[in-house]
C-alpha cells in the first residue's frame, strides 16, 4: 500500500521542494513544468477535495488557495511537519494513505501528484475501486504521476536513465510500481469512471476520471 517506501519519503522531506524546483538534475525532466502540473491539477478540483500524499504540502496550498475545502492524507510524518508548517495549520492534513484514510464524507473531488506509483496494480484497483464508492455521480479523480503508454516506454525510460548516469532514478524505476496508461484505464473504467489522459512532461500524465 505504499508504506513499503516511507523510508524513501523521509530521505525525500527536506530536500524534496529543491528537486521539484529543478535544482535536482537527476530528477529534473520528472519534476519539468512541476507548477504547471499543480495548477492543471488545482484548475480541475471542485468542493470538498481529499488530497492523498500531500508531502510537503504544495499542492494543498494551491487548492487552498483557489478556496477549497481541503482534507489532506499523508503518512510520513516529516513530511507532514513540512506540510503543516508550510500551511500553518495541523487541522487539515490526516495520517493515513490510499487505502487506510479516515472515515470522509461529501468528498466531491480526489487528488493526488507524485504518488500513485507508490501502490501495486491490485492495491491501484482496490483504492479506485474505495474512491468510487467514495465518490457521487460526477465526482473527480485527478491525479498527475509517472505513468508509461506501455511496457516497452517503460522498459526504455529505465534504459535511457541508465545510460545517462541517472542511477537513482533507473533504481527508482525499478523499484516502485510505475504502471501503463491501458492498466489505469481499465481500472478507473471497472469502478464507473470515464477517464482521460494529459501528458505532462516526458515521464508525467494528468489522469482525470469522472464517476458516472
Amino acid at each position: 500500500m505504499g508504506l513499503e517506501f516511507l523510508d524513501v519519503f523521509e530521505q525525500w522531506a527536506n530536500s524534496y521542494d529543491e528537486s521539484v524546483g529543478g535544482q535536482n538534475r537527476e530528477y529534473k525532466a520528472v519534476f519539468a513544468g512541476y507548477e504547471q502540473i499543480l495548477e492543471a491539477v488545482t484548475e480541475r478540483s471542485m468542493g470538498h477535495v481529499m488530497e492523498f500524499g500531500v508531502g510537503t504540502g504544495n499542492l494543498t496550498k494551491k487548492l487552498l488557495d483557489k478556496g477549497l475545502n481541503v482534507t489532506g492524507i499523508e503518512p510520513s510524518v516529516p513530511m507532514r511537519g513540512i506540510a503543516e508548517a508550510k500551511l500553518g495549520s495541523k487541522e487539515i492534513i490526516l495520517d493515513g494513505d490510499f487505502l487506510h484514510f479516515p472515515d470522509i464524507i461529501n468528498v466531491n473531488t480526489i487528488v493526488s501528484t507524485y504518488a500513485f506509483h507508490h501502490l501495486t496494480d491490485k492495491e491501484k484497483n482496490e483504492a479506485i475501486a474505495k474512491y468510487g464508492k467514495l465518490l457521487s455521480k460526477g465526482g473527480r479523480i485527478v491525479f498527475a504521476d509517472t505513468m508509461f503508454e506501455s511496457v516497452e516506454d517503460y522498459t526504455n525510460a529505465i534504459v535511457k536513465a541508465r545510460e545517462e548516469g541517472f542511477h537513482n532514478l533507473a533504481k527508482d524505476l525499478e523499484t516502485e510500481y510505475y504502471t501503463t496508461i491501458p492498466i489505469l484505464r481499465t481500472i478507473l473504467e471497472r469502478s464507473g469512471f470515464t477517464v482521460g489522459f494529459k501528458r505532462c512532461n516526458d515521464f508525467v500524465w494528468l489522469m482525470e476520471g469522472e464517476k458516472q
